[in-house]
């Protein structure tokens, strides 16, 4: 029987901080699922970690990229690479699990019993009763970005863009991830742009699913130079697709 959910998680320099036992008891318990862990052209030996890691499951592969591109081209050519296949949604998520495996399939489930919207998007929104733990200048600084994403660029009242947890639809996915993009972080936004450049009435197709737990991690790949280095991107974007 076919499986319905190909999840992408894609891996940069991450061999030491690896938590095999979550990823080994994961692969065992989502046997519904296909997991793709893709190396994108580490330096360290992430590639023979994960490659091992996927040896031991039946439901899990590695992609092995030689070049650093970045996670949109990462997480592009995984999606490229599952062509062909008869999924019916494809997810990705962060290598350093700030989302839980455990949050990440309830947004599973949660697509699954509103077929209604082809785009859930994981949003940390920080409330009573959930567990949202950011580094402080990035919580205001992704506020602002934010702010400006929504009502400058996309025009629509998005809380999160950039939370590292999504699932789409698959053939709107194979649609959204066909061509490059043209930023390196900011890939999340350009989706919504294209979804938005081809369907009418995207907004009611979209879902911002409010995480209980988010959990930052040490070490993230995206450095305060990168933060600071967003409004550039984020006028890169404004003018590529569209005022």
């Amino acid at each position: 029987m076919s499986k319905k959910l190909l999840l992408i998680i894609p891996f940069y320099n991450e061999a030491s901080r690896i938590d095999l036992t979550t990823y080994n008891h994961a692969f065992q318990q989502y046997t519904d699922c296909d997991f793709l862990l893709v190396n994108d052209g580490s330096s360290d030996n992430t590639a023979s970690v994960i490659k091992d890691l996927s040896d031991k499951h039946p439901n899990a592969a590695a992609l092995d990229l030689k070049i650093n591109k970045g996670k949109a081209e990462a997480i592009r050519q995984a999606v490229l690479h599952s062509k062909n296949k008869n999924y019916t949604h494809i997810g990705y998520l962060d290598a350093d699990l700030a989302t839980p495996f455990d949050e990440f399939f309830r947004i599973w489930d949660f697509a699954q019993k509103n077929s209604l919207y082809s785009f859930v998007m994981g949003s940390r929104v920080k409330k009573l009763g959930s567990d949202i733990t950011r580094y402080s200048y990035r919580h205001y600084s992704g506020r602002i970005f934010a702010t400006i994403a929504s009502k400058l660029i996309l025009k629509a009242p998005v809380y999160d863009t950039q939370c590292g947890a999504k699932i789409i639809n698959y053939d709107l996915a194979i649609t959204l991830f066909e061509k490059p993009f043209i930023t390196k972080w900011v890939f999340d936004l350009e989706l919504l742009l294209r979804y938005k450049a081809i369907e009418k009435h995207y907004l009611h197709k979209i879902f911002e699913y409010g995480l209980s737990v988010w959990i930052e991690k040490g070490d993230s790949k995206i450095t305060f130079k990168d933060l600071l280095g967003f409004p550039y991107q984020l006028v890169k974007i404004y003018f590529a697709y569209g005022r």
